[in-house]
């Protein structure tokens, strides 16, 4: 006889399976940037200040609600650094959506972005979603670069841009379901059939509410 604490672990088991779709995103940028504060920020409501350096990849797991379906989010922090680049890459097949960031105290972050987008292009799906996000608005003491600047270069992209910050946790729910919003805009244009599926997509029903189409810069 099964008992109380395996039954409630195979609804767990259960609870855990049962979404409409799953949408792998990744989390990309030069190290220090924020990513692992801002995927925390995110996914457990914390913030740390002490800096971590991710080593490889790591992934937390969120399920949100968007128009009437379940979407469980498979939510991946890559490490910025240059000898973990063949790693991170190999990710990035099957990848729905990315959140490209830089550190608006950090030039060289920025300047990066342009190399950041070429990987997108060469190593995901063509039809992959990406946001602009300028991270740590919060230090605008310290601040190197200017918001024109980020939405320059987004629109140059054709990218969203958001500007956030994990510390203050501004526009960072917001980032997130933003990226989620235009994914499912992209579905519901192509009607992705089971066959046709990117690996990081679980064929569900058709999706047939808009999505809002909000934006928001940073406030800070």
């Amino acid at each position: 006889m099964a008992s109380v604490s395996d039954s409630r672990f195979g609804q767990k088991e259960a609870s855990e399976q049962n979404f409409d779709f799953m949408f792998k995103i990744l989390i990309i940028g030069n190290s220090s940037v924020g990513k692992t504060s801002f995927l925390f920020r995110y996914a457990d409501d914390s913030f740390t200040p002490a800096f971590v350096s991710t080593v490889g990849i790591d992934f937390k797991v969120k399920t949100i609600y968007r128009n009437d379906k379940r979407i469980k989010l498979q939510i991946w922090d890559t490490a910025g650094q240059e000898r973990y680049r063949t790693i991170t890459t190999a990710y990035y097949r099957g990848a729905m959506g990315f959140i490209l960031m830089y550190d608006i105290t950090n030039e060289d972050s920025f300047n990066s972005v342009q190399d950041w987008s070429t990987q997108i292009k060469t190593y995901s799906w063509d039809n992959a979603q990406v946001l602009l996000v300028g991270n740590k608005c919060d230090m605008e003491q310290e601040r190197v670069v200017i918001s024109d600047r980020g939405k320059q270069l987004a629109d140059q992209l054709g990218f969203e841009f958001f500007e956030a910050s994990a510390k203050d946790n501004t526009n960072v729910k917001q980032t997130f379901e933003r990226l989620v919003d235009v994914i499912c805009d992209k579905m519901s244009d192509n009607l992705v059939s089971p066959d046709s599926s990117p690996s990081g997509l679980k064929p569900g029903p058709e999706l047939s509410a808009q999505p809002q189409r909000s934006h928001k810069d940073c406030a800070c």
